[in-house]
């Protein structure tokens, strides 16, 4: 079960011209909005990765307007844990539980949960906040990456998890992000 202590969120490469070629785009933005307002809610570590900016260009303005108390992580590997940066800052939040949303499935994705997971992370990969340009690929991807011992969510179900009871203190605010 996801705990707000003990997770943290991994926004990956929603950028420029590529973001929107993904399969489902408002649904992934408009989720990955909501994981966002969610962990800032909860006080949720995020950490927030950008594959070669100069080339693909900066990350949305919907998705970076939500994260200007955050710096990006650069990186050229694929893998966000191919990243000295990331792991280091990574390791700094002595989370164990790590919120993968972001693009593309089959490439950045899934190799940072990979690399992940072999590092010993809990990895939890939100379905409807991942995309690729084919759902083919979007497919293939998180059926591996479930194979592998991710565990793969949808938006609500890591939400209300996190929550645990309609008593939260934080219920109604999360509550009306996805209404």
């Amino acid at each position: 079960m996801l705990d707000i202590q003990n997770s943290c969120l991994v926004v990956v490469d929603v950028q420029g011209k590529l973001a929107q070629l993904m399969h489902g785009k408002d649904v992934l933005f408009k989720n990955v909005q909501i994981l966002i307002r969610t962990a800032r809610i909860l006080n949720i570590p995020i950490l927030w990765c950008q594959q070669c900016p100069n080339a693909l260009g900066p990350t949305i303005p919907e998705i970076a307007q939500l994260l200007t108390n955050h710096e990006p992580i650069n990186k050229s590997a694929f893998s966000c844990c191919g990243d000295e940066k990331f792991n280091s800052k990574l390791n700094e939040l002595s989370r164990d539980q790590v919120i993968v949303c972001g693009i593309e499935t089959h490439v950045c994705i899934y190799q940072t949960a990979i690399d992940l997971l072999r590092k010993g992370f809990e990895v939890n990969v939100v379905a409807d906040a991942v995309s690729s340009r084919t759902p083919e690929n979007k497919q293939i991807a998180l059926e591996k990456m479930a194979t592998e011992n991710s565990n793969i969510y949808c938006t609500e179900m890591a939400l209300f998890e996190l929550l645990r009871t309609a008593e939260h203190p934080h219920f109604k605010e999360i509550a009306k992000l996805i209404k």
